[in-house]
């Protein structure tokens, strides 16, 4: 490829909605534009790298036995209204009628579409396990579009959905698909960690997310140094703290705290450590008719350390609250506690309500939490002596660097991620409601065990970008670079010696099956230069005058401070070698 005949558009500014690196560069190195809101269009060089992320994944897909299909980006409302999504999912799933005003969706995903198929061509126990996958548009409205590329609106996504005769065979297509995303990412070559997580909506009790490392991460990812412990904050388990709770050694009092409605306040008004202070946190649940009124309100008091914050995916789970709560209203709270957040307790309330303890502060003595009067707390509040144990204790926050690791093998840290690929164990969430059965060895009717599978196609490449850069641009992996290497003549348009030195190189390159570029347009070294490190070229090449009349060549890789020289002659060999080592 020559620059002069490609589409090369850098810019030395980004724009000013750019938030993180990844759509500065992308947007800087001419790889996207903005089209609307979450919504942009793939330049050349962008599409380059988009096409390189495909290219793996559908290989290793490929080599782990899934068949590739193509599924329609507009879908019929009658299958999402068969699984129950359509009335379960928000305003980010995007409706439409047509002409004859039918009821369609732009897909976020495809698990209704590819059990249809199902159902109707996988009849017997003989055609299974089967593991079908298609690489297709997407559309979620995101209330918030951001980050570029990272949380758009239009996106591309590989999704696989794999079908099996039981569950145990479902789980084998699962651990072959888990595996098959841990040679896909170590292809990428990217710096990436595979841990347990929470299905979500998509549902399930089997998750990986696959999560690459990066400082800018939205994704909070908890790992244990000392064994292969890894989860996301949402599914991280807090231990209980060793017990028996200490015997209580302070009196019950009513201290004055004016003006001070948190527990950081009160912990610094009266001196003590932030960990002896008891949050409260109010839910409520409905209860609802046949037509989704509301006919009964239960109130609930979700009690917390004051330096420990709420995971609402874990209070989710919580027996009474996992069919769905909400944060009570402030007539609510007012009726059941007398006084205005901040200044909330279990003790003294006007209505009953349901409370609810983390394992932390059901081991705990001689703590502090409102009084249910404003400008007042309770100092050495006690369970048993001052109040009756919690109707329920259960893990309900998140985890904090430090604390014990669940397998009993050290200290949990914690570092940032973006998640850029999931891999489910889906049971028969979808088969059981769209009825995708088979036929088994006695004749009889069972429902195919499902999963799936997802890699963010899109947001990889902002993923890969976010964890290498530096000030002068993006620094592409070898597999994924727009181009692998890039040759820069020096005053081509000045020494025939040089431009043809230059096309000869290019030329061995080509038929080498390198993947090259070279820059024809005239530049300046210092535009040239400057460009290809924006653009982020994993290896350049440049040719001058001065270093053919030497008989060498100047190689420097992206990541390298200086050039080093090459003879002439020994450049092809040279960058097969440093290609090799790469790959």
């Amino acid at each position: 490829m020559k620059a002069s005949q490609f589409l090369i558009s850098t810019l030395k500014d980004a724009p000013a909605d750019a938030e993180v690196v990844s759509h500065q560069l992308m947007t800087r190195a001419g790889m996207i534009k903005k089209l609307g809101a979450g919504i942009y269009s793939y330049m050349p060089m962008g599409l380059r790298v988009i096409r390189k992320v495909e290219a793996i994944v559908r290989e290793e897909m490929n080599r782990a036995g899934a068949v590739e299909l193509l599924m329609p980006v507009v879908q019929p409302a009658e299958l999402w209204q068969q699984s129950g999504r359509w009335a379960k999912m928000g305003p980010e799933l995007l409706r439409l009628k047509d002409r004859h005003e039918r009821d369609f969706i732009i897909q976020p995903t495809s698990e209704e579409v590819v059990t249809d198929i199902a159902r109707q061509e996988l009849r017997s126990y003989k055609q299974l396990p089967k593991n079908l996958y298609h690489i297709q548009t997407k559309f979620r409205d995101e209330r918030r579009p951001r980050f570029g590329v990272m949380r758009s609106r239009e996106f591309t996504m590989k999704d696989a959905y794999s079908f099996d005769r039981d569950a145990q065979s479902a789980k084998e297509s699962y651990q072959v698909m888990a595996q098959a995303y841990r040679r896909i990412f170590d292809r990428f070559g990217l710096r990436y960690r595979a841990v347990a997580a929470d299905s979500g909506a998509i549902g399930g009790d089997l998750s990986e997310e696959f999560q690459v490392i990066a400082a800018t991460g939205e994704d909070a990812i908890v790992y244990c140094p000392a064994s292969d412990y890894a989860a996301n904050m949402e599914k991280a388990e807090a231990l209980a703290p060793r017990g028996p709770r200490p015997a209580p050694a302070q009196a019950l009092a009513k201290t004055p705290t004016p003006g001070k409605a948190t527990c950081a306040e009160v912990a610094e008004l009266l001196g003590v450590p932030l960990s002896t202070t008891v949050k409260s946190l109010v839910l409520a649940t409905d209860r609802l008719d046949d037509a989704g009124q509301a006919i009964g309100t239960q109130v609930w008091l979700l009690l917390l350390r004051g330096d420990h914050d709420m995971n609402e995916v874990k209070v989710g789970k919580v027996p009474g609250l996992d069919a769905g709560f909400r944060f009570a209203t402030t007539a609510e709270i007012a009726g059941h506690f007398g006084t205005r957040p901040g200044y909330l307790g279990p003790i003294g309330l006007r209505q009953p309500v349901k409370i609810v303890a983390d394992r932390e502060v059901a081991l705990m003595a001689d703590w502090i939490c409102g009084a249910n009067e404003e400008d007042f707390h309770l100092t050495g509040v006690n369970w048993g002596r001052d109040l009756p144990e919690p109707d329920a204790v259960a893990d309900l926050r998140n985890v904090v660097e430090g604390d014990a690791s669940p397998d009993g093998k050290g200290a949990l840290a914690i570092e940032r991620g973006i998640e850029v690929g999931h891999v489910f164990y889906l049971g028969t969430k979808y088969s059981k409601p769209l009825n995708a059965s088979f036929l088994d060895e006695t004749g009889k009717p069972q429902l195919m065990e499902m999963g799936c599978y997802g890699i963010g196609i899109t947001r990889l490449p902002a993923a890969a970008i976010e964890q290498n850069h530096d000030a002068r641009g993006i620094i592409w992996p070898d597999a994924i670079a727009p181009f692998t290497v890039v040759l820069c003549p020096i005053g081509a348009d000045r020494s025939a010696e040089v431009k043809a030195a230059a096309e000869r190189l290019h030329a061995q390159l080509v038929a080498d099956g390198v993947d090259v570029i070279l820059d024809d347009r005239g530049e300046r070294p210092g535009v040239m230069f400057a460009d290809w490190e924006l653009i982020g070229v994993p290896h350049r090449v440049a040719i001058g005058e001065r270093g053919l009349k030497n008989g060498q060549l100047e190689y420097q890789h992206r990541r390298d401070t200086s050039p080093v020289q090459v003879a002439v002659d020994a450049m092809p060999a040279f960058l097969r070698e440093r290609l090799q080592g790469a790959a």
